[in-house]
């Protein structure tokens, strides 16, 4: 039996930036419970980085992350993963505080904003409906190649020797002389420590490690491609509602993603679309632009787990300095993998983080606040 100095449960965009990060440093077994990696939440997110996303506290680390995004070292990839597209969020006449508010919360954080009135929405959405008349824009918010960005941790873990393991879904954990044993259906595994990157799953790992679980809840996310006349323009902005109502973007084929921005609690699961969210993402989007819609051309629903606070979860539990933490990403895992890996890699590690995130504390992120 192979011994590992770390395990890390999951193998979506968290656990292979951890195990790209760490593989230099010590032995990685990365275990999948599904039969590749990256197919529940990282498979299925609407694909864009907006400095914004998550709230000023989540925006350092969506902002050190660019660069790495825009311009990664040549080995890593050959390309970068970001494609401008920018994002206009939108409020009606009713809600004319919404976008101050929004402006005041990032306010000396260097993300780039832009008011705009009427005019100015009309000028990038010529079908709004006449409700909305006041916006905030975002000029740096792009797309996210995020299959790319999956594939190329994948890569970088595996050329530096880290073992990945799919269809290995851990059954039972357990503490034996000083070690961790993993037992899934087929194998048992064993590993000096746990890095817990399981998402969905993250209190439920830690309940079989027979840790104190930090409430991780999972929420369902609808997703809903529309074909529509006049089709959509694929250089469009992303389109945010400032009440968090709904999100749309255009896509290639002329068609749109579109979620109502739900967060409805679930049990950790393969996630699938309630009709009901469908029809209010439809509902909400034919009140926002005046086109028709042709058809619906794909539903789908994805989990986005999120800690009490909503702020994610990096580091070892106060209970068991062997079982590392690295959860709780909500639905920013991706726009900020780059920063949160070199974070947590320096919390793992014990040593002074690099300088794309030398200037973030991580305080807010341990998860002794929870005890």
């Amino acid at each position: 039996m192979i011994e590992y100095d770390v395990a890390i449960i999951g193998a979506g965009i968290a656990g292979a930036s951890m195990a790209s990060e760490l593989a230099s440093h010590c032995s990685v077994l990365l275990l999948e419970a599904e039969d590749q990696p990256g197919y529940h939440a990282t498979g299925r997110s609407a694909a864009f980085w907006t400095e914004t996303y998550g709230g000023p506290q989540i925006q350092p680390l969506t902002t050190a992350s660019r660069q790495f995004l825009e311009f990664p070292d040549p080995e890593f990839s050959k390309r970068g993963f970001l494609k401008p597209r920018g994002a206009i969020n939108i409020a009606t006449a009713d809600q004319p505080y919404l976008a101050d508010k929004f402006v005041a919360q990032f306010n000396g954080s260097g993300v780039v904003m832009e008011k705009w009135d009427r005019v100015r929405v009309l000028s990038a959405l010529p079908n709004a409906q006449s409700d909305w008349n006041s916006a905030v824009y975002e000029p740096d918010c792009c797309d996210i190649d995020v299959s790319g960005l999956h594939q190329s941790y994948l890569r970088a873990a595996k050329k530096f020797g880290v073992t990945l393991k799919n269809r290995a879904r851990i059954e039972a954990i357990q503490r034996i002389d000083g070690k961790w044993q993993l037992t899934s259906a087929q194998d048992v595994f064993v590993s000096d420590r746990i890095i817990n990157a399981a998402g969905a799953w993250a209190d439920e790992i830690a309940r079989m490690a027979h840790i104190n679980p930090v409430g991780i809840q999972p929420m369902r996310r609808t997703m809903v491609q529309l074909e529509t006349n006049p089709a959509s323009n694929q250089d469009d902005p992303l389109v945010v509602a400032l009440d968090g109502s709904f999100y749309f973007k255009p896509e290639s084929g002329g068609s749109y993603w579109l979620s109502p921005h739900d967060e409805i609690p679930s049990d950790p699961l393969d996630a699938a679309p309630e009709e009901l969210d469908v029809a209010i993402a439809i509902d909400r989007f034919e009140k926002t632009l005046d086109v028709e819609i042709k058809s619906v051309v794909r539903k789908w629903a994805g989990l986005r787990s999120f800690a009490p606070d909503r702020l994610p979860v990096y580091g070892y539990d106060p209970d068991e300095n062997s079982f590392f933490w690295f959860a709780g990403q909500g639905g920013f895992g991706i726009q900020t993998a780059p920063a949160a890996a070199r974070l947590a890699k320096a919390l793992f590690l014990d040593e002074k983080p690099d300088m794309m995130v030398q200037h973030i504390g991580a305080t807010n992120f341990a998860p002794d606040r929870f005890r």
